[in-house]
C-alpha cells in the first residue's frame, strides 16, 4: 500500500449541484470507491472569502492509478463539479498512524 494526497478543485458556481450530490459523494468516500482506496482523513477546503473551493484527502491505495480512479469515480467529478484533480504521492516514511491516533483521541 502507498499513500497519496488528493486535491479536487471545484468549478465556481456549483453550490446547488454539490449540495444535491453530497450524499452520494459521502457514500463513495465511505466505500473507498468500492475498494479503490481508503480515505484516512479529508475535508472540504475554502477560498479566502470562505466560499467552497474543493475537497482534499489523504488516501491509502495499492497504486497511484487506483488513487486516480477513486478521485475520477467520485460523484462530484462524474456530475461535473470537479474542475481539476491532483494526486501526489507521499514518501514511504509517511506515518499514517499519527492521523488515526490523533483522530481517535
Amino acid at each position: 500500500m502507498a499513500f497519496f494526497t488528493m486535491h479536487c478543485h471545484h468549478h465556481p458556481d456549483k453550490d446547488e449541484a454539490r449540495d444535491a450530490v453530497r450524499p452520494t459523494h459521502r457514500e463513495w468516500v465511505k466505500s473507498g470507491g468500492n475498494g479503490l482506496a481508503s480515505v484516512l482523513i479529508g475535508s472540504a477546503f475554502l477560498h479566502d472569502d470562505g466560499s467552497p473551493a474543493g475537497h482534499w484527502g489523504i488516501l491509502e491505495a495499492d497504486t497511484r492509478e487506483n488513487a486516480q480512479s477513486f478521485a475520477e469515480g467520485d460523484p462530484f467529478n462524474k456530475n461535473g463539479i470537479v474542475e481539476r484533480i491532483q494526486i501526489t504521492a507521499l514518501p514511504d516514511g509517511f506515518q499514517a498512524h499519527r492521523i488515526t491516533e490523533r483522530m481517535s483521541g
